[in-house]
């Protein structure tokens, strides 16, 4: 992997992240329309970690004040009512998911989840689900003619049944093209959510989950020795300063903005690679490699 092509993968990964449109599917087509290898399973983890110290320093005060009172509810009783820790376990709840479904389906991660075909059809499906859930969403806080706007569920609400119900929409972005922030909040609008609310649990949710996998490939690379550390490290550091700005970005647009532009993207984008496929202009393999 060149220099240039690090820094093009880095600013796609930090753009792409924290948006409903799959930063795994976006760097797996960057690779395909520039001729370039694919970045692969570990350089995608890899730079995620990048990506997650920005969510890291961007929520650091609910982190510090959630872990702190998640620790003292292990001692103390009478802080297991407290809304701080108590959110410590559901994040700990909602990471289970994915980090069994990480595990049991690793080979298909890394092998056909991949094919141009699965992204593109994840693309158009999940763009589908994510547009429902926004028109419900908005329907409920603007009301009708004939029926007052609906209260939807703040953070205090949370449940464990809904930490693992997010869980699991969380776990679907293991698939290229799904989208991890899309599944969830999507899925937190299905259940009532608040769109703020749904984002910022979504977010939490993605930092162990994804500083977890990224440890793991990792340790993973440094035993198969396969992994180019100058331009994904260099790729990491991009992507956390471009996530870091979208992130600020993308919390103040979510509080009053529709998701449709999103929407229509990715379903956009999922016609034209199936287009490109069908024509065989596109493999559906195209810059697949094993290095």
């Amino acid at each position: 992997m060149s220099w240039f092509e690090s820094l093009i993968l880095g600013l796609v990964q930090g753009l792409t992240e924290f948006l409903p449109v799959s930063s795994s599917a976006h760097l797996r087509l960057t690779a395909a329309f520039s001729g370039w290898h694919d970045p692969g399973a570990a350089f995608t983890a890899i730079t995620q970690i990048g990506t997650e110290t920005a969510v890291l320093i961007y929520f650091r005060k609910d982190i510090v004040r959630i872990v702190s009172a998640w620790a003292r509810s292990l001692a103390d009783k009478g802080m297991r009512g407290d809304h701080d820790a108590r959110m410590g376990w559901l994040v700990i709840a909602g990471s289970l998911p994915i980090g069994l479904l990480g595990v049991t389906l690793k080979d298909q991660i890394e092998g056909p989840f991949r094919d141009l075909r699965v992204t593109a059809t994840m693309l158009i499906v999940i763009g589908v689900i994510i547009g429902v859930a926004d028109r419900l969403a908005a329907r409920d806080e603007k009301g009708g003619r004939h029926r007052t706007p609906k209260q939807r569920k703040s953070l205090e609400d949370l449940s464990v049944r809904d930490g693992l119900i997010f869980g699991l929409c969380q776990a679907c972005a293991l698939v290229p093209g799904v989208s991890r922030s899309g599944a969830t909040i999507s899925g937190g609008l299905f259940m009532g959510y608040r769109r703020e609310a749904a984002a910022r649990y979504s977010f939490l949710l993605a930092i162990p989950a994804v500083l977890g996998s990224g440890v793991f490939e990792v340790k993973d690379a440094l035993e198969r020795d396969h992994v180019d550390w100058g331009p994904t490290l260099f790729a990491t550091v991009i992507a956390f300063v471009s996530g870091y700005a979208v992130i600020t970005w993308f919390m103040k647009w979510i509080s009053s903005k529709s998701f449709m532009p999103f929407v229509w993207y990715r379903v956009a984008l999922g016609i034209v690679i199936i287009a490109l496929v069908a024509a065989g202009v596109l493999s559906p393999h195209a810059a697949e490699s094993a290095g």
